[in-house]
């Protein structure tokens, strides 16, 4: 099997050049990209959002493209277009930026609901369909979204459908004290830029440790804890919709990625805890009345983990 573990550890330690004090959603990236799964970062502007993405891409000798959201955004222009060529009296296809490895579709909240929708196929199947032809996309392929949780003026929310296309949505948050001193202190010696970064592994190797991921041995009593996780959502009393079939599957796959980058070939209950609450918030819809008591997704969730028993593991899925 792919060292996964180690191959993280390189690509974290290759970010955390550029980016101060954020090592969990830098491994819940890679967790994302891991699963072939995409990332919904939710916070404020000016917290490094879109430094992860290149980072990410500079690490891995991935190409980058950026989309800029903006309420006169057009699906052809995230898609491609085909333009007529005189010389050759053709139409030629000019592919969008989501034909790249990386695709960071900056304040995706911007742009409309036809836009947006633009993007379903390609984050579900890694293809898209233009005038009637489907083309594949590059792999590895990761959409990292971004929105701003706080200013809603000239906003469209992403619907349910979606969000629900979204492996894990998290936050980047404000540094501490000390680590907005580190940045200080290396802002004054040299520039922060992540066009600095040198490839640490190549994208070859982060599709062996796609694969590897989907190799990790998960005991039937875990695959039973995290359907009692995601079940227990839809007859919550403060939800009015719970976790899909869909929310199932990505659970398990992270909790697969999870445990292979902690150096295992089998996943423990304990893995699937670290990686519930980003997997499964951005899921479920909250009854008014419990909005109104400022109940959150996340406190539900906790509550039904905390309910329930924590499986055991056979000798066989854990031979230590």
């Amino acid at each position: 099997m792919t060292d996964v573990s180690a191959i993280t550890r390189k690509i974290v330690a290759n970010v955390e050049q550029i980016i101060v004090g954020k090592r969990q959603q830098i491994v819940l990236t890679l967790v994302a990209w891991y699963c072939e799964g995409h990332v919904l970062l939710e916070d404020v502007p000016g917290v490094a959002k879109t430094m992860l993405a290149r980072a990410m891409a500079r690490s891995v000798g991935c190409q980058l493209k950026r989309i800029q959201c903006t309420p006169d955004l057009l699906p052809s222009d995230v898609t491609g277009v085909s333009i007529f060529n005189p010389q050759t009296t053709q139409f030629e296809f000019r592919p969008g930026p989501i034909f790249s490895q990386i695709v960071l579709a900056d304040e995706i909240n911007r742009t409309t609901p036809r836009t947006q929708s633009a993007l379903l196929e390609a984050m579900a199947e890694h293809q898209v369909s233009v005038e009637g032809e489907t083309r594949s996309l590059p792999r590895p392929f990761l959409v990292m979204a971004t929105q701003n949780p706080i200013d809603h003026e000239g906003t469209f929310p992403l619907p349910e459908a979606q969000l629900d296309r979204f492996l894990m949505r998290f936050r980047l948050g404000y540094p501490s004290l000390e680590e907005e001193l580190e940045m200080l202190g290396r802002s004054g010696k040299q520039r922060i830029d992540s066009d600095h970064l040198s490839p640490v592994v190549s994208a070859e190797q982060l599709r062996q440790c796609q694969e590897a991921v989907r190799l990790v041995h998960i005991e039937g009593s875990v695959q039973r804890y995290i359907a009692q996780i995601v079940r227990a959502t839809r007859d919550h009393e403060h939800l009015s919709l719970g976790a899909s079939p869909r929310a199932t599957l990505a659970l398990q796959l992270a909790s697969q990625a999870v445990a292979a980058i902690r150096g295992r070939t089998f996943v423990q209950p304990e893995d699937v805890k670290q990686i519930f609450e980003p997997v499964l918030t951005h899921r479920l819809i909250l009854r008014p009345e419990s909005r109104l008591k400022k109940v959150s997704a996340a406190t539900v969730l906790q509550e039904i983990v905390a309910s329930l028993a924590v499986p055991t593991l056979s000798r066989e899925a854990n031979p230590a």
